[in-house]
């Protein structure tokens, strides 16, 4: 029998976290579920994005509910259930007990790119928004009361070397790597979150993960403070990832 295992994946956003959904969702084993705390964070933080009647309305914006779930059985009989995470969308105060019953894993990307590629879509004013301070306080939180260290992936590395990272990945998860994770056919996914049709325009036309462009961008001076306060975080998350 295959081993049965749920996997959280948690990201933050201008992150290749789509990508790799469709690479575990094109795994024959493999259920995904997109950003299932996003109706949680709407109606916690009035944050008015698209579609945010929507969300609301089809998916549940209760913490204990969704975390019940996500912990429970895997679904349509499947035996890896990956769950693609936005660490921004968590709180100080929500619960992350439930994240003991998962396997946890970090997608990192250096907070210049994402801070560049964020403000073409965003209005950006706080650190909080990009999630690295939330991915860090997940991070610990597993450290201190699992003893473990989870995995951490950087987002160049997987772009630089896709099939060694997911090899490498899966190797720590133990479940077995294939080939069709490389790939995925071009389109709308059902699995996608209702969003999509605002954000996932790019990675519908995607067949595979895109290679790696080194963008030599300079941030404006005004951005500086949320930088730096990404970095820190990121750099120490960082120096846990899994090596090239």
């Amino acid at each position: 029998m295959p081993r049965s295992i749920r996997i959280a994946m948690w990201s933050g956003p201008r992150n290749i976290s789509t990508a790799l959904m469709r690479s575990f969702e094109n795994r024959n084993d493999s259920y995904v579920t997109d950003e299932p705390f996003y109706g949680y964070f709407l109606k916690n933080s009035g944050e008015l994005h698209p579609e945010r009647d929507r969300i609301l309305n089809v998916q549940s914006s209760d913490w204990d509910e969704v975390s019940t779930m996500l912990s429970g059985d895997i679904p349509k009989n499947k035996s890896v259930w990956y769950q693609k995470h936005m660490a921004h969308h968590i709180f100080d105060n929500s619960n992350l007990e439930w994240t003991k019953d998962v396997v946890n894993c970090f997608l990192i990307r250096n907070p210049k790119e994402v801070i560049n590629s964020y403000i073409k879509r965003f209005n950006l004013t706080n650190a909080l928004q990009l999630g690295y301070n939330q991915q860090l306080r997940i991070f610990n939180f597993l450290k201190n009361s699992t003893g473990q260290t989870p995995i951490v992936l950087n987002a160049k590395d997987v772009l630089m070397n896709p099939k060694s990272q997911l090899q490498g990945l899966c190797a720590k998860l133990g479940i077995e790597f294939t080939v069709d994770m490389l790939s995925w056919p071009s389109g709308k996914r059902d699995t996608d979150g209702v969003w999509a049709p605002h954000w996932y325009s790019e990675v519908e036309k995607t067949t595979g993960f895109q290679p790696y462009s080194y963008s030599n961008t300079t941030l404006e001076d005004k951005w500086s403070e949320i930088y730096k306060k990404c970095l820190s975080d990121y750099d120490l998350l960082n120096s846990f990832r899994m090596k090239p």
